[in-house]
Parts: C-alpha cells; structure tokens; sequence
C-alpha cells in the first residue's frame, strides 16, 4: 500500500500573496479563493502544474515523494526505475551517460528509458486507430489531457485511445520480463503522472512518481555527483525512433506515421488552448479518419513543470535530437501478450451549475457591475469575464472582493468620504494655482462657495507657500499663518502630487487654541505674581524668626556668664570642689 498524501498539487498558505495570478493562468479554474487563500480543489485540478510554474510567491507546490522513494531503496526490495526520455533534454550530454551509474549506486536494481512503453502505447494506438477511425480518436498518452476531458468533456471519452500510457506500458514491461516483486519508480518531467499513478486499476504498476527535480534533490542527499561516476548503459534500450516521443507528434512518429504538415490524417498539437480548441469542436463536429495527438505542454514533455531548467525550448528540443542521433541501435524484443487497455472515469465530470440572469445580476450588482457598460473583462481576478466571476461566486470558488476596479473604487468612496467630513479644510490646486476641489471645512474657513472653483488662490489668501511648491518643487512647507479677513489661525501643510500636476493644502485651524493658549498664559503669569509675593513674605518671616532667635541666644549667654562669676566668687578651691562646680553649671544650663 502506497503510504501518500492524497492530493497532488496544493498551497503553501503561508507564502499565498492573494494576486490571483494562479487563478488567471489556471486552465480549468480549480483554484478555490477564501478569506485571501488559494486552494486548489483536487476534484477540479488536471494536476498541469501550470499553477505551479506561475505563482511568484512559490506559494504553489506538488506532492514531493523522495523519502518513499529513499526508504524504498533502502528496504532490500528490488527497484527498477523507469525514467522519461525527455531527461535528455535537461541533462548535459557527459551527465546523461552517467546517470545510470549514479541510479545503481542508490540502490536501483533496474534502469531503462520509458520510451520502451512508449513503443507499445504507439502500436496498441495505431491499431485501435485503424480499427475505429470514423469518429477519430484522440490519444491517451498525456495524464494531463486525459484528465481534461474526464472532468470537462465527459462527451469524448469513447474517442480516448482505450491504452495505457507509456509509464504504465512499461512498468508492466518490466514486470513481465522481471517478475511481479519488482517496485517501480518513475522519473521524469510530469507532475501529472503522480495523480495517474494513484488511479485505482495502476495501483499495482507504479510505486511512486518523482520528477526530475526531485531526482536531483535525492542525489544531492546521498552526496551523488555525476563527475565522480563512470558511463554506463542501461539496461534495456527501446527502438529509436521512441526517444522523439517528448516532443509534439512524437507518438505519431513512433506509430509510423507522417507527420508532415501536409498530412491530414494525423494532427499533433500542445498547449492548452490547442488542446481546449480540440476539444470544443469535437464536441459539436466528426473529424472522420484524423488521428489526434494532444500534449498539455507546449511543445511537449520537454516543457513538463517538474524540472527547473536555465536552457530555453529550442535548446532543450536540439538535446532531444542530439541524443537520438546518439543513441545505440540495439534490437528490442516486445513481449507479446501484455494487457495494455485501460479504461476511463465517467463520475468525475464536474457538474457546471445553471444560474439564473437574476442570480447572476444579484452578484454582479455587488461590485458594481450590473450594467454591461459597467463590466470591464479586465480578468484582474483571474477570471475571464465579469459574469465568469459571478459564476465562480455562486459557485464558491471566487470572492466579491476579488474585484480589483470595484475595490478601488470603493476605496475612493471613502477616501472622498474621509476628506468630505474632515474638520481640517482641504483644498486641491492645479499647477497654475487654480483651485479645482475643495471640502466642506475650507469653504467654512474661508468663507466661500463651489463658485470658486477654477479661481487662483490668490482670491482667498496669500499664495506665497502654493507659489514656493509650484516653482521651486520643494516636497513640503509647513507654516502657521493668520488670516486677518476670516479671523481665523491656520496651521498649514503643503505638498505637490506630481504625478498630477496638483498641489494639496491642508488647513488646521487652531484660532481657538491660541485664544486658549493666550487665557492659559494669563493665568501662568498671575500665578507667578502671587507665588513671588508669598515666596517674599516667607522670607521676610524667616527673617525676623532669625533675628529674634539670635537675641534669645545673646541674652542667655549673657545669663550664663554672670551665673558663672557669682559662683567663681562663692566657690571652694579644691580641685574637687572646681569640678563639682562645673558640671554644676552646665546641668543647670543644659536644664533651660
């Protein structure tokens, strides 16, 4: 049992910017937006990984599964690995020669390209093409398309090659030849092929699925460098002609067919608005005897969103080439006798909902937008048209707010809203000094009316500080000016919006603070007065406390001494007597 977590693609919350740039490049819209994060919705997703290669914020990522992968090679189980043939696309040509080396020293007991299921897939397709070519039939070998036209064209599964893929092909390739214990891994460009691995009826055929980047990061964890490894074969090698199969009309080219431009019963075609477009007219047209060959990727597997690469298209199409010209011409044995059918779901169409015009027109009502003229297409949400978003709303998948012109016009609102009850005066001039707005407390301060639009603002008051901003572009004045013909004190900021050409002036009046400041410094200075006088009253007391003190003293001391001669004439003349007499003295002075 594969121990995954069920969803393939999904969003790193923490990283999501809310730009609605994974919404406007999704295909098929399977991004959910709620309170500002986007969720891909698994039963919605094709699993492309378009979101994946869009998103800045890197918020978008896909289920990584190298320490399955890692403790699988571990376990002593025999691994073989199956990697994509566009790996030579990405690695250098002395890199390429390597990796099986670097494979086996892991622990893979097998490697060999996919391209040997590519071989079968190409076959099983030209004979079901041959057998059924009336209605035309559309090749099965892209996870991405397939999944597209279960969910979103349900109607054209009877024209899907009923055949495996190649990674499918070929696990049951090597399974055969090998024994049914062999685990098996796919390597390659496709992110997609993750979720075709969890399909039910391939549980037994894929293990686990890792793309190119993630076989990197499993080298660099083992410390594998290519530079330090000798070249070695694989261990089966496909017919030639299978190597092209990356490339738009490469199974056509494995098939045996032409596909010159000329040719009109085989069509290759990538990208998916090839892919849309195919679908859309097959839906209402028969295209009798054409065989389709649909990639979701540009140009094929070689543009898959698993692998970060610096080299452009053209030099990853020239690798493929250079390596197919390269590539050994040894005989391949198919095994005869390999189930290689398949079958496709029918339950998981998604169910496009019918609104009403009256649904449709209460949403759009919200934003502003319930008259056509009003509705822009300006796809800033992501969505293509203003009634798709309505969609999408009712739907659960989009917010109101997602509406970026009705959000900046919202907030406008209440910005003007802010300036209009503003209890500072505002006043907006043009680089002649014209007055061209103004709010309800400038005209309260200056005494004027909406007549005065279009009017220098020399008719109001100086223009000196407007003039300062006009000519010599300084960013800010800010100044306190009387206004002797209001009776009015303005503190005043003014600064230019040079993008428009405009200049703001704010006015706060502060007449009353200063009538306040002026009473306040009355009391100040009152306060003082009667403070100093206290403060002189005080000391003139202490003064005189003093003085009376220091006549108290001199009368005692005059006091003592006369007490003293009267005793020295009365006393005895022993020494005894003498120090009897002293500390008489001084209890009774100390008694005082």
């Amino acid at each position: 049992m594969k121990d995954k977590e069920l969803q393939v693609v999904f969003t790193n919350k923490a990283r999501c910017r809310d730009c609605y740039r994974c919404i406007r490049n999704c295909p098929v819209k399977a991004i959910e937006m709620k309170k500002g994060q986007a969720s891909v919705i698994d039963s919605r997703c094709i699993h492309c990984g378009t979101c994946i290669a869009e998103c800045p914020q890197k918020a978008k990522t896909y289920r990584r599964e190298v320490e399955l992968v890692r403790e699988l090679l571990k376990s002593g189980k025999k691994v073989a690995a199956s990697i994509a043939p566009s790996f030579a696309s990405f690695y250098e040509g002395w890199e390429r020669v390597r990796i099986p080396s670097a494979l086996r020293k892991i622990g893979f007991s097998y490697i060999a390209e996919t391209s040997v299921g590519a071989y079968y897939t190409s076959q099983i397709t030209k004979e079901i093409f041959n057998q059924k070519s009336s209605n035309g039939i559309i090749s099965s070998a892209c996870p991405a398309v397939v999944s597209y036209i279960e969910k979103y064209h349900p109607e054209l599964i009877d024209r899907l090659a009923q055949t495996v893929s190649p990674m499918i092909a070929h696990s049951r390739h090597i399974k055969k030849r090998l024994g049914e214990e062999f685990k098996i891994v796919f390597i390659g460009p496709c992110i997609a092929k993750k979720a075709e691995s969890d399909r039910k009826e391939y549980q037994d055929d894929i293990d686990y699925v890792i793309t190119f980047d993630e076989l990197n990061e499993l080298f660099a964890d083992e410390e594998i460098n290519l530079a330090n490894f000798e070249a070695s074969d694989f261990d089966e090698y496909a017919p030639q002609n299978a190597l092209l199969y990356p490339l738009s009309g490469g199974l056509l080219k494995t098939s045996g067919y032409d596909t010159d431009i000329a040719q009109t019963k085989v069509i290759a075609l990538s990208g998916f608005e090839d892919v849309k477009e195919m679908a859309d007219y097959l839906t209402k047209n028969n295209f009798e005897n054409i065989l389709f060959e649909p990639l979701f990727c540009k140009n094929g597997c070689i543009n898959g969103k698993g692998i970060t690469s610096e080299k452009n298209m053209f030099e990853r199409k020239e690798e493929i080439f250079n390596y197919f010209k390269k590539y050994p011409n040894k005989e391949f044995k198919p095994i005869e006798g390999l189930d290689l059918t398949t079958n496709f779901y029918r339950d998981v169409a998604i169910d496009n909902k019918q609104y009403s015009e009256d649904e449709l027109l209460q949403i759009l009502e919200k934003t502003g937008n319930s008259s056509e003229e009003n509705r822009l297409n300006c796809q800033s949400c992501g969505y293509n048209t203003c009634e798709e978003k309505a969609r999408a709303v009712l739907d659960g998948m989009a917010e109101i707010d997602m509406c970026i012109p009705f959000m900046r016009r919202k907030a406008e609102m209440k910005n003007d809203k802010i300036i209009e009850s503003s209890p500072n005066g505002i006043v907006i001039v043009d680089e002649h000094l014209k007055i061209i707005s103004m709010n309800p407390a400038f005209r309260r301060f200056f005494m004027c009316s909406e007549a005065i639009i279009g009017k220098p603002i020399s008719y109001l008051m100086d223009p000196e500080p407007f003039v300062r901003i006009a000519t010599k572009h300084e960013d800010i004045i800010e100044l306190t000016q009387k206004h002797e013909n209001y009776g009015i004190v303005c503190h005043q900021i003014i600064y230019e919006l040079k993008n428009e050409k405009q200049i703001v002036g704010i006015f706060v009046n502060i007449t009353k603070n200063i009538a306040d400041k002026s009473k306040l410094d009355d009391i100040r200075q009152r306060t003082i007065k009667e403070a100093r006088q206290l403060l002189s009253h005080q000391i003139s007391m202490a003064q005189n406390i003093a003085k009376l003190l220091a006549e108290s003293t001199a009368q005692g001391e005059a006091l003592v001494e006369n007490i003293l001669k009267i005793t020295e004439e009365q006393s005895p003349t022993s020494v005894e007597a003498e120090k009897d007499k002293r500390g008489w003295i001084w209890d009774m002075y100390m008694s005082r």
